[in-house]
């Protein structure tokens, strides 16, 4: 009769699974390639286990027991115990691979543990199939710091052998191995925090080290290491006043708990001085002594010639400025801005006039180097032998006319933010093959330069060109049409979107008219409609001019918009004009409506703050709810 509980509920189990209890082998056992995936991906459980499975099995060593770890579905990956008794399990197929799960070979400790998620003691006829009648198992599961099942440990030997404390050495052993797993999760976690407070001091621009009470620098990180022109393990012990001019009243200063920021100082290396900025903080124990201080230096030079390449450097459209609600057009957005913060290459392809610079800036508005540099260049817009020097840089004495101190490269000013290379399509075939190589090593040499430049860019590259054309007419280099083909971006030209087209009408119509102080002016529907069917070659940047014509004169002519698309035949539209302010109260209205009254959506959209458009809703009556989000 079946007492345990857990015996009962596992040959129900094995019942209704089908389970054959003539079985001998497990009806599923991994070999070779499948074996090995298997144990390269308990690579750490076995590592952690086997030595605790020895010392168990050093308890039972010659009394006819070995000991089994499985995986978390049952799977045999290690076994030990007395060559005889293995000789025996062997001929039952109990090898690495074999699944002992039961619906495989029914109950038995390992699998019923599994199963209960307790430890559990299996003898005799307690085993579902025959063959296994004459083994006593006590198997447990083993527990990750997670609480989920990686795997089981058992204890298995000869049926007449059954004892209740060889469960308790199962449960200690599965015990000492959860606890080894933990001790690698808190080793790993301390190993990673260490490795990422180092690397976050080293990647600090800043340099920064500490200096001992006693006047020594005791730790450094790589910039201030550079800064000061030695090595880190060389630096490291070094007398601080030997380096930095006026340390000790500084220290004096920083002893009263007295943070010194930012001033002025000198720093002495084997290349000469280096005029600097010096922040000090004081590092206090438990006791409110000052046992060492934080030291900050920012080489003043580059603190200038960072300020020189953030002015006039900046993207200035973002995904608001983009109209359309078309839905292949609102696609097309939702895709840019998900890729908008990867650092990998973006290839953005279109017509002439479909907006390829301003999805470029907005992509990088949207991205973590928003408040970074957004450089361009026109590949198509420079001379074949000024694009090098543009995109390189050169140094003093390069060639002649070169300008006294070198000049700086595109890549060098877009440094940590964005290079938007316009019409890639045009770059020469030699400047490609510079192009690849930065993209690739992070670094380049500027023209005439002998020092490696490391650069941390993000490029957007864009064209009007087939450029998988062009690779194939030798114009265009493949390994590096595939190097920025990354995230490709196709926008559609005008004429595919053409629901958009009133959008852009009054999108432009109200833009155009705040920026040059006119009146904007309300287009007849017959007027709108020929607009729609034109077929807008030059796309959105065609249109918007068109809008811009409109409100300088007061009038425009619609051209023939049949097969011909002959400017030649015109029509003058009368223009209905309105006063700006009926203008803005209609979009406001017509917004706010759009957005249910929810304020901080309705703004965004407006591209205006919160308080203005509270303010423009009181001045023209708008009827509005208020709500928040």
């Amino acid at each position: 009769m079946i007492k345990k509980p857990y015996i009962k509920r596992s040959h129900e189990r094995c019942i209704e699974m089908g389970v054959d209890f003539e079985r001998i082998y497990s009806t599923k056992i991994l070999k070779s390639d499948q074996l090995q995936r298997k144990l390269e991906e308990n690579r750490e459980l076995i590592v952690i286990a086997t030595p605790i499975m020895e010392q168990l099995y050093d308890f039972v060593k010659g009394s006819g027991f070995f000991a089994i770890l499985t995986d978390g579905e049952g799977c045999i990956l290690n076994l030990i115990g007395d060559q005889d008794v293995l000789e025996v399990a062997y001929k039952l197929e109990m090898i690495p691979g074999a699944y002992m799960d039961e619906e495989h070979i029914g109950t038995n400790a390992m699998g019923t543990a599994l199963a209960e998620g307790v430890p559990v003691q299996v003898s005799e006829e307690e085993h579902f199939i025959t063959a296994y009648h004459r083994w006593t198992c006590s198997g447990a599961p083993i527990r990750n710091n997670h609480g989920k099942i990686i795997g089981t440990l058992d204890l298995t030997g000869y049926s007449h052998l059954v004892h209740s404390h060889t469960l308790g050495m199962v449960v200690a052993a599965v015990n000492a191995i959860e606890e080894m797993f933990k001790n690698n999760e808190v080793n790993r976690k301390l190993v990673v925090a260490k490795r990422s407070i180092e690397t976050i001091v080293d990647s600090i621009k800043a340099g920064i080290f500490t200096v001992g009470p006693k006047g020594y620098i005791k730790t450094i990180n790589k910039t201030a290491s550079e800064m000061l022109g030695y090595p880190q393990e060389e630096i490291i012990g070094m007398k601080i006043n030997n380096i930095l001019e006026g340390w000790a009243g500084i220290e004096k200063t920083v002893a009263q708990n007295i943070t010194y920021l930012e001033e002025e100082s000198f720093v002495n290396t084997p290349k000469g001085k280096i005029h600097c900025t010096l922040s000090c903080y004081p590092i206090i124990d438990k006791l409110g002594e000052t046992q060492g201080i934080v030291c900050i230096i920012k080489e003043i030079k580059k603190m200038r010639r960072l300020a020189n390449r953030m002015i006039g450097k900046q993207a200035v459209y973002t995904f608001d400025n983009i109209v359309g609600r078309s839905n292949h057009f609102v696609n097309i957005v939702n895709y840019a801005k998900s890729i908008a913060d990867s650092p990998s290459t973006v290839l953005i392809m279109g017509e002439s006039g479909t907006g390829k610079e301003v999805f470029a800036q907005s992509i990088h508005n949207y991205s973590s180097r928003k408040d970074e540099a957004f450089v361009a260049l026109n590949c198509g817009a420079l001379p074949r032998n000024l694009i090098e020097s543009e995109l390189f840089g050169y140094d003093e004495g390069a060639f002649t006319g070169a300008k006294r101190g070198g000049h700086f490269g595109k890549f060098e000013l877009a440094d940590g933010g964005t290079l938007f290379l316009d019409e890639i399509g045009e770059m020469p075939l030699d400047m490609q093959t510079r192009l690849l190589r930065v993209l690739e090593e992070g670094t380049l040499y500027r023209i005439g330069g002998t020092k490696e430049i490391e650069v941390d860019v993000r490029i957007i590259a864009a064209t009007n060109k087939d450029l998988k054309r062009e690779v194939e007419l030798g114009n265009f280099r493949k390994d590096l049409y595939y190097r920025l083909n990354v995230l490709p971006l196709k926008l559609l030209p005008l004429r595919e979107r053409k629901d958009d087209i009133p959008l852009l009408i009054d999108y432009f119509m109200i833009a155009k008219a705040l920026k040059l102080g006119k009146t904007p002016c309300s287009l007849s529907k017959e007027m709108i409609n020929k607009m729609v069917d034109y077929h807008w070659p030059g796309n959105v940047r065609e249109l918007e001019n068109k809008i811009e014509h409109i409100i300088n004169t007061n009038n425009c002519y619609i051209w023939n918009t049949g097969e011909s698309n002959s400017y030649e035949e015109k029509e003058k539209i009368t223009i209905v004009e309105d006063k700006l302010e009926e203008v803005e109260r209609r979009h406001i209205e017509r917004v706010v409506k759009k957005y249910k009254g929810i304020i901080t959506i309705t703004a965004e959209a407006l591209g205006i703050g919160r308080n203005t458009l509270y303010r423009k809703i009181k001045k023209y009556n708008i009827e509005c709810s208020e709500r928040e989000q």
